[in-house]
């Protein structure tokens, strides 16, 4: 027998991930509210006898000059992914987007395919046959995800690589880096930190870097440095009005969504991330830095604060979100693995996002829009 999928409020919609740490921030009611040129409604999925056992933040964004959507479902919906009838719970789906006008569906299932410890990361760096992940062994790998795959391939889903840093098109990492930190002491964590992180740390102490909790007014600091790192890292940036309105939004659902992080020396900032928690999930997720006095390592004394502090949150993993799959050294991506490996994190891939085309036409069409784009 089908699932019934409805609207839900935000209430119920809160109320259902919050006993569910393996929801993703980007699941949570308030996401919607971080997105306006989005439309956003909260899905509930419920069994005959009226109980709700799955929910989703579904983005509706209108096609240019046509009242058809593109719903997106990032690293949701929460159901069970495991279920032998995947069918059951997104078929339903499906149908209720499509009577909202929506032309393809996209979705990312919080489903972990593959693992790399951090040694297996630094083996495949130092291989000079292994140019993708994907070329090393993993350390462990989830034979349920593979078959996952291969369901959603058979009721016509279509796996869709992450595109350009900008807007809709970049998607979400289907590679992240992450520290596991369930049943570990925080002097367990610091022995996984390498030579180069304990170093540093030490560096910045002794030079007096000073790491601080900020506040909403404290953004336009952050934003000037990321701007800055926007600038020398080659990638741009989102408005300051993005980040205000990401701080209104997480803080007003919970206070403590959202933190603001600043290394300072001298009275300067010299540093600054932003921090997401939602249950025993952490994320680091925008750093930003200057080019100045990059000698007293406020960026290790910063990251280990953020990581000493989700310890202290009773955290079961710190998130350092997405990283490159590239392991060749010309790629300007590959410092950015270093430094989240050195941290003692490993590398995670995910099942990837999706794509259900409703109207192959109109598909298609959107694809040729956002290329152009």
């Amino acid at each position: 027998m089908s699932l019934t999928v409805r609207p839900v409020t935000r209430a119920e919609h809160l109320a259902f991930v919050a006993d569910r740490s393996s929801a993703s921030h980007l699941q949570l009611p308030s996401w919607g509210d971080v997105k306006p040129d989005w439309r956003a409604e909260s899905l509930g999925w419920f069994e005959a006898d009226g109980r709700l056992v799955g929910v989703g933040l579904v983005l509706l964004r209108p096609l240019p000059k046509v009242k058809r959507y593109l719903a997106y479902l990032p690293e949701g919906p929460v159901i069970d992914w495991a279920a032998p009838d995947l069918e059951r719970w997104l078929d339903p789906m499906l149908a209720h987007l499509k009577g909202l006008g929506a032309f393809s569906v996209k979705m990312g299932p919080p489903v972990v395919v593959r693992r790399w410890s951090p040694d297996a990361v630094k083996a495949a760096i130092a291989d000079p046959d292994a140019h993708r992940l994907r070329d090393a062994p993993p350390t462990s790998e989830e034979p349920g995800a593979l078959a996952l795959v291969d369901r959603l391939r058979r009721m016509g889903w279509r796996q869709t690589e992450p595109g350009g840093e900008d807007g809709f098109a970049a998607g979400q990492p289907r590679y992240v880096c992450q520290v596991p930190y369930a049943g570990r002491s925080l002097e367990d964590i610091q022995r996984g930190l390498n030579q180069q992180w304990r170093r540093n740390i030490k560096k910045a102490d002794k030079a007096g870097v000073k790491v601080v909790r900020g506040d909403h007014e404290d953004l336009p600091a952050f934003y000037e440095l990321y701007a800055e790192t926007a600038e020398r890292d080659r990638f741009i940036p989102r408005p300051l009005s993005y980040f205000q309105r990401m701080w209104t939004a997480l803080t007003a659902e919970h206070p403590d969504r959202m933190r603001l992080y600043l290394a300072q020396h001298d009275g300067e900032v010299l540093a600054a991330a932003t921090m997401l928690i939602v249950g025993g999930h952490v994320w680091y997720s925008y750093g930003a830095s200057t080019s100045r006095r990059r000698e007293v390592q406020p960026n290790n004394a910063m990251q280990w604060r953020m990581m000493c502090d989700a310890h202290e949150l009773g955290a079961h993993v710190y998130d350092f979100r997405g990283i490159t799959d590239t392991l060749e050294e010309s790629n300007h991506l590959l410092g950015l693995l270093r430094f989240k490996v050195g941290a003692g994190g490993g590398a995670v891939e995910y099942v990837g996002e999706w794509d259900f085309p409703l109207n192959r036409l109109l598909h298609k069409a959107f694809d040729v829009y956002m290329a152009r784009r």
